[in-house]
């Protein structure tokens, strides 16, 4: 779609435009071929991870797809619903208990990790290191779950949920990964729950962002298409100042979807 038709579609549905414009699923499976052949993927017990793991086993096959489930103190039915997601697959997986290195952790760091937040970023850096280390062994490569409404503002821990090796799903939307998770029969019990990362009791995503998801996204397709805070405000009828905050993370966070900065030269030319 032009980008033209795309800013007059969104005028009149923005919600219709995100369901219309999701990518086809062939995009993303052979995405996934095309970079791995093996891949290894942690299961959360949420619509993501169980939308990469359907997908992976339609690119890869079955067989070489391994799904690591890590709770971390996190509620019980997180695990319960990462291992339907596996079994109904019919993907090898591990589960591995991170809470006795937490505690060893917050016990031994002088009240680095006392804060819900810091806590949080610990249990999701872990996980990246027992993924990488699954891959390793697995001979495969690490399969992101982020997807784009949470890229785009930088809800997620750097070096944490962030550090994979491809991202299936950062072109969808939430909305369009609900879509798409319906589409190919993840249990509609994980489709239907409410978001959340796992990372202390109670947690929601939409609780910590304060904003609903079909929110977020409109708001965030706004802004892809060049609309300003107070235009989307008006069009889909949310107070300004919450337009201007996603903004703002937007900027704010944009450093974890770059590269480190660093000092080394740029050099202009080159050999013959």
């Amino acid at each position: 779609m032009k980008i033209e038709d795309a800013r007059t579609a969104y005028l009149e549905n923005p919600t219709q435009l995100l369901i219309d414009s999701t990518p086809e699923l062939k995009t993303i499976v052979d995405f996934i071929a095309k970079y791995a052949l093996r891949g290894v993927i942690g299961l959360s017990g949420g619509v993501d991870s169980a939308l990469v793991a359907a997908l992976a086993v339609k690119a890869l096959g079955k067989e070489n797809v391994f799904g690591l489930m890590m709770p971390a103190g996190n509620s019980a039915i997180d695990l319960e619903y990462a291992k339907r997601c596996a079994e109904q697959l019919g993907i090898k997986y591990e589960v591995i208990d991170l809470q006795p290195i937490v505690k060893v952790c917050e016990a031994n760091t002088h009240d680095l990790f006392c804060s819900k937040i810091d806590a949080g970023n610990l249990k999701a850096r872990l996980r990246m290191i027992h993924l990488y280390a699954a891959a390793r062994r697995h001979k495969g490569i690490v399969l992101g779950t982020g997807n784009k409404s949470e890229d785009m503002i930088g809800y997620f821990t750097k070096y944490g949920d962030g550090g994979v090796d491809i991202l299936p799903i950062a072109q969808l939307y939430k909305t369009q990964v609900w879509k798409l998770a319906k589409k190919v029969g993840v249990p509609d019990c994980i489709v239907k729950r409410i978001p959340t990362a796992g990372l202390w009791p109670g947690q929601t995503d939409e609780g910590e962002l304060g904003i609903k998801y079909a929110d977020l996204d409109k708001i965030l397709l706004g802004y892809e298409l060049g609309f300003g805070v107070d235009e989307i405000a008006q069009i889909n009828h949310i107070d300004a100042s919450i337009v201007q905050n996603i903004f703002r993370k937007i900027a704010d966070n944009a450093h974890k979807l770059a590269m480190p900065s660093s000092t080394k030269p740029k050099f202009e030319g080159g050999g013959k």
